[in-house]
């Protein structure tokens, strides 16, 4: 048996003579399961709402988005439209042309982005899920799905076939504008539905059918701007990938719904990594007690580290002893916070016990990357800290 783990075992479970020392232990152990605790329900409580914001994204993002790789346009032939329906990776595609436009509505305007998308999109992504008011597009008439934020702001509302709502875009091309009204296309059309995802989608991106963005921009009836794509079950990016760089070479660059919203991402990894970081800064602050309670530990045992000493064990050895002694609280009391983390979270999921609104729970999420980080922080931090106590030692020898 290691000398130096049994000694420190029983120097963790002992209560010391000294009841100052008992109680500044009992202190150290408290921080460490509350820094454990407080870490990874602040984690797995961010997890969860990072998986709440993205779900609704994911509602109107594709599996994969293929747009050109230069220019805001590109061509597909009849033959990569075949070899596109035939590849067995996928189970849909869609065609959409967008592009920035002027909404003029009652002196109202606003300048969000159009997406002309046709007939399979609702195939590739669940953008049903999110209307709330009116239905979906008819390819047939001149309509708009616009978001509930611009509906407010322009006061729209769906079938209003009295005051249509216009849309003016900017036509293409090179050289001097000479006549202002002939550098613009505008179309009027109404709205059929109201959809609701988020703040900034609401506000910034409408959908119209394809032809009518076609008509706005004067495509040629094989030119888009996008084509969104649904996997086929058990299919991976990377085999979809491949396949349709042998289709479309590299004329197209591919997107999936992480790099679609990049800066929501970017935003959300950043937030998490914030709050880690002042979490690990709390715990850093707990550990001190540890580091406390070593020193008066290693005090306390002035005489038995002394015979300890005089019996052949090594300062080295003796060392080892009280570094073992905190490692062990700080696991322990790392474990048990950890324990009742998963517990709360667990009853978090299954019984709502807190609610942002009476019928949406607070989202939490158990991840076992939080579980493995927490361990390794509160595991790592603490024998810092107990190397810090332990160094005590050769001064109580002295």
């Amino acid at each position: 048996m290691n000398i130096a783990y049994y000694i420190a075992k029983r120097y963790a479970v002992t209560k010391s003579s000294n009841n100052a020392i008992n109680i500044i232990t009992l202190i150290a152990g408290a921080g460490v399961f509350a820094g454990a605790l407080a870490l990874f329900v602040v984690l797995s409580g961010f997890a969860g709402l990072k998986e709440f914001s993205t779900a609704f994204s994911n509602d109107i993002d594709p599996d994969l988005k293929l747009l050109p790789a230069k220019g805001k346009s590109f061509y597909v032939s009849a033959q990569q439209e075949k070899q596109l329906e035939q590849l067995s990776l996928i189970s849909s595609f869609s065609y959409s042309i967008e592009e920035r436009v002027l909404l003029d509505f009652k002196n109202k305007n606003d300048t969000p982005i159009l997406k002309g998308v046709d007939t399979r999109y609702r195939e590739v992504t669940n953008i049903d899920s999110a209307l709330v008011y009116g239905v979906w597009l008819n390819q047939a008439e001149d309509q708009l799905v616009i978001g509930g934020s611009l509906s407010r702001s322009l006061s729209l509302v769906p079938f209003d076939y009295v005051s249509p709502l216009r849309v003016i875009v900017a036509k293409p091309g090179k050289g001097q504008i000479t006549n202002p009204t002939d550098a613009f296309t505008s179309k009027k059309a109404i709205v059929s539905g109201i959809y609701s995802v988020n703040e900034e989608l609401d506000s910034s991106v409408i959908y119209g059918s394809i032809d009518f963005m076609r008509d706005l921009l004067d495509y040629e009836n094989n030119q888009y701007t996008g084509i969104a794509l649904k996997f086929s079950e058990n299919a991976s990016e990377e085999n979809v990938i491949n396949a349709l760089n042998d289709i479309f070479g590299e004329s197209l660059i591919y997107k999936n719904r992480a790099q679609l919203n990049d800066k929501l991402y970017k935003m959300l990894n950043t937030e998490n990594l914030a709050l880690y970081l002042i979490f690990v800064l709390v715990v850093i602050v707990a550990l001190f007690n540890l580091v406390g309670a070593l020193i008066m530990a290693i005090l306390d045992k002035r005489e038995d580290i002394k015979t300890l000493y005089n019996l052949g064990i090594t300062p080295a050895n003796i060392k080892k002893i009280f570094m073992f002694q905190g490692s062990l609280i700080s696991i322990v009391g790392g474990v048990l916070g950890l324990l009742l983390g998963v517990l709360i979270i667990w009853l978090q999921q299954e019984f709502a016990l807190k609610m942002i609104t009476p019928s949406l729970p607070y989202p939490v999420k158990i991840e076992a990357f939080n579980i493995i980080l927490v361990l390794v922080t509160i595991v790592g931090l603490g024998l810092i800290a107990s190397y810090i106590g332990a160094s005590r030692v050769r001064k109580a020898l002295v």
